[in-house]
């Protein structure tokens, strides 16, 4: 409770009626009540509580009248700054007006911070148009659009229900986004009318409605777009309801890049679906490797401390530079006239940061299966590779970077001379660059291997590496090679589970999130799981760099302690193949 100010006049000099203001009914309060805020504050008495809770609108309206600086500061806090408040309550008549006019600020100044969040997220709620292409790529997206409505235009129902049939991705996404559409219909309360509410079946980030075209709507589109197609009907339905719901904005979202043309061409607002995409750039992807500032042993060195365990230096540091660290990110030091540093985050905890030392795989003593690295990027790479408490990698990077042959090497080096792992699986999206050559004669291991044609590539360059074994040396091992490694279809992963199995996903730019989480969902204990791919050879197509698998890998598994990732910059394959990755 504030203490009371102090007194401004003598005890002697307070007039009869502060003494027994106590002991005044409120009826004799109101007719004596005093001219102005000063006197009552002069005659109030040094305890009051309960009047003082009942008076403060009123004083605070007497103090703003006056529109005084400091009596404003006063009405803002009173609870900090106002003095103990006259027990004489004025007049009905003459209070209830300013109550109000008081009692408004407190209410403007709660509302207000409501009302800043929501405009600072998004304004006033827009209503979506989605196109049939949205819904059947992605069949959750009904629910991503936070507090804004969603309608379907009647000819979206018809495509839906035209698209169900079939065992490909789109016939399942039309199938459960049809089954989405259902359980919204039969949550209780539904009411078609006035639209389904999203949040009724446990999405609570979806707080707007789904509404659906009940009615026919009255629209005109130019002569040259023909009324019975499809995307032109949904369109028009978009004219209509942007005249029906003015000075609302309605929006078409949809995937078709030629759709999204024609609405801008008519004066519409569209938009594409992006939520489907990881990252707005390629460029911003996670690169698991950091070079640490020119100034940083001036700036960390007077407390770092070093120790030895085993064949690994370790440093713990702390400073500027540690915030921007993640576990399993690899951090160089690279200076004229000073020793180097290459180390990965082994532990993060606060503001100090773990370095370990790394192994030096471009020494020919440390050679995996008789690979040696070639580069910075390679050496950080087989690092992962060769680490046994690591058991997702992930390696991106231009053609000719050697991400193939490295994960070969250190696969083949950990089942058959470490025996850490039973056996190689290697899979791969099938698929192709041009035209589809048909179907295929034979079992799935011999489907699969017109598609593995840079796994014999590599294999045959693997199997050079020991120049003193003869030819009888080297069939021996190819075939021992080729025992321990199994060539696997992707389609028929659903419900299997890989016990101490060295993974190899390659191509894996060409896999949808969905696809990517199926592949590493079936790792049992002890296995590790690699995946590779290049994102500027995306042949799979509406799969972007922003929303390839791969991508959505990379930004989810960043800072896991037992995952790690890097990007390989330099290509090792040939002077020509650089160069056409350059120019071409």
């Amino acid at each position: 409770m504030p203490l009371p100010p102090a007194p401004t006049k003598r005890a002697d000099r307070l007039t009869p009626s502060a003494f027994d203001g106590t002991r005044k009914s409120p009826r004799r309060a109101q007719a004596t009540q005093p001219d102005t805020p000063r006197e009552a504050a002069l005659n109030a008495p040094d305890s009051a509580p309960a009047p003082e809770k009942r008076s403060t609108p009123a004083r605070q309206a007497a103090l703003s009248s006056k529109a005084r600086t400091p009596d404003a500061q006063k009405a803002e806090n009173p609870a900090r700054s106002a003095p103990p408040l006259p027990t004489k309550l004025p007049a009905p008549s003459a209070v209830y007006t300013p109550v109000a006019a008081a009692a408004a600020p407190p209410a403007a100044e709660k509302a207000a911070p409501s009302r800043s969040r929501k405009a600072a997220r998004s304004g006033p709620s827009k209503l979506f148009v989605l196109d049939t292409n949205v819904l059947m790529h992605d069949p959750m997206c009904l629910f991503r659009f936070e507090e804004h409505d969603i309608f379907l235009p009647m000819v979206v129902l018809e495509e839906l229900d035209g698209h169900k049939k079939g065992m490909t991705e789109v016939a399942r996404n039309a199938r459960q986004t049809s089954r989405t559409l259902d359980a919204l219909a039969g949550a209780p309360g539904a009411d078609i009318a006035h639209g389904f509410l999203l949040n009724s079946t446990g999405q609570r980030e979806a707080k707007g409605r789904l509404l659906f075209q009940t009615q026919p709507l009255d629209y005109s589109l130019p002569t040259s777009l023909p009324q019975g197609k499809a995307d032109n009907q949904i369109l028009g339905v978009v004219e209509a309801l942007r005249q029906k719901f003015a000075p609302r904005e309605v929006v078409l979202v949809s995937k078709d890049i030629n759709m999204r043309v024609k609405a801008r061409a008519l004066g519409l607002a569209t938009d594409d679906y992006q939520n489907d995409k990881t990252l707005e750039d390629g460029d911003l992807l996670y690169s698991g490797a950091m070079a640490l500032p020119a100034d940083f042993w001036a700036t960390h060195g007077q407390s770092v401390e070093s120790w030895q365990q085993g064949q690994s230096t370790f440093y713990k540091v702390n400073g500027p530079t540690v915030p921007s660290m993640l576990i399993n990110q690899f951090v160089y030091f690279e200076a004229p006239g000073e020793p180097s540093l290459y180390a990965r985050v082994s532990e993060i905890r606060g503001s100090t940061a773990v370095l370990k030392t790394l192994r030096d795989f471009n020494h020919l003593k440390n050679a995996v299966w008789g690979v040696t690295t070639r580069n910075r990027e390679q050496n950080f790479a087989m690092n992962l590779l060769t680490d046994p408490e690591v058991d997702f990698v992930t390696l991106t990077g231009t053609a000719g970077t050697g991400k193939t042959l490295m994960a070969l090497a250190a696969g083949l080096t950990q089942v058959l001379d470490d025996r850490r792992y039973t056996e190689i699986i290697v899979t791969r999206a099938t698929v192709s660059v041009g035209e589809d050559i048909g179907f295929l004669p034979g079992t799935e291991e011999e489907k699969m291997g017109p598609w593995m044609g840079a796994l014999d590539d590599n294999l045959e360059v693997l199997g050079k590496t020991d120049a003193t074994a003869g030819e009888w040396g080297r069939a021996a091992t190819s075939e021992l090679i080729r025992s321990r490694i199994k060539i696997k279809s992707m389609n028929f992963m659903r419900g299997r589970t890989f016990l101490n199995k060295y993974v190899i996903i390659d191509e894996a730019q060409n896999l949808t999130p969905k696809q990517m989480k199926t592949l590493i969902t079936r790792a049992g204990p002890g296995t590790k799981i690699v995946c590779m791919g290049n994102l500027a050879q995306i042949d799979t197509p509406y799969l972007t760099e922003g929303s390839s698998g791969l991508t959505f890998a990379v930004d989810r598994f960043q800072g896991w302690p037992h995952g790690g990732h890097i990007t390989l910059a330099r290509g090792e394959r040939s002077r020509l193949a650089d160069f056409a990755s350059e120019v071409l």
